[in-house]
């Protein structure tokens, strides 16, 4: 039987003309069959802290950072993966190539995703819903990967507070994106930067080898195409 994987995947700034510099794209990965006991895991650290609700970057406090200190080391310490793809917006040119918005959406989602596809394995990919015109995205996602591969099982949109490892791809993304704006203003969300960047040996406005599995951070060049 052939093994499955589950990728969580959300996005970060990705409107177009919303005032901020860089949209992010980006998942975290789990083996199906090790869902349930992350799921679990997760759950069980959120009331040793006596955290209630939905994790985001955005709840990141002085209060709440020993939660969110184990969930680094946790995400680490796990067969979890993480990827995250980084448009710089100031490289937009969509004129150029014939193409909206939506479109380039549809074309970043299949670069942040297709890297990581392994003909050999089946795949659930979840999307967090963000407004009504999610479905359609996904669905036009779905279309772009049915091209090349045809071990997609499921490809749906849902909402963060149904996944705890959607959750947990908003607080790695959101690290990212903090980091790259110079945001420097909360230190328990320093804090937090700094220990992602101890595990991962680099800063986080530094992309990572190709081949690296655990935290692949992938800066996209749009004006030489790579």
């Amino acid at each position: 039987m052939s093994k499955t994987y589950n990728f969580y995947c959300d996005e970060s700034t990705h409107i177009e003309n919303d005032g901020q510099p860089f949209m992010i794209l980006s998942y975290i990965s789990t083996p199906y069959h090790l869902l349930k006991m992350h799921n679990q895991n997760i759950r069980e650290m959120k009331m040793k802290h006596f955290y209630k609700g939905e994790m985001k970057w955005s709840s990141i406090s002085k209060s709440q950072y020993p939660f969110y200190n184990e969930m680094v080391d946790y995400f680490f310490n796990s067969d979890l993966n993480f990827r995250a793809i980084v448009i710089d917006k100031s490289q937009l040119d969509h004129k150029s190539h014939n193409q909206n918005h939506n479109d380039f959406y549809d074309k970043m989602y299949y670069q942040l995703l297709n890297k990581k596809i392994n003909p050999e394995f089946n795949y659930n990919i979840y999307i967090d819903i963000k407004d009504t015109q999610s479905y359609l995205k996904a669905r036009n996602l779905k279309t772009y990967l049915e091209r090349d591969y045809n071990n997609i099982r499921n490809l749906q949109v849902i909402r963060s507070y149904e996944s705890e490892l959607m959750q947990l791809t908003d607080v790695l993304m959101g690290a990212i994106n903090y980091k790259l704006r110079g945001m420097n203003i909360v230190t328990a969300k320093n804090n937090i930067i700094e220990k992602i960047e101890r595990h991962c040996g680099k800063p986080l406005t530094q992309k990572t080898n190709k081949a690296e599995n655990k935290f692949n951070l992938f800066f996209i060049d749009l004006k030489n195409g790579n």
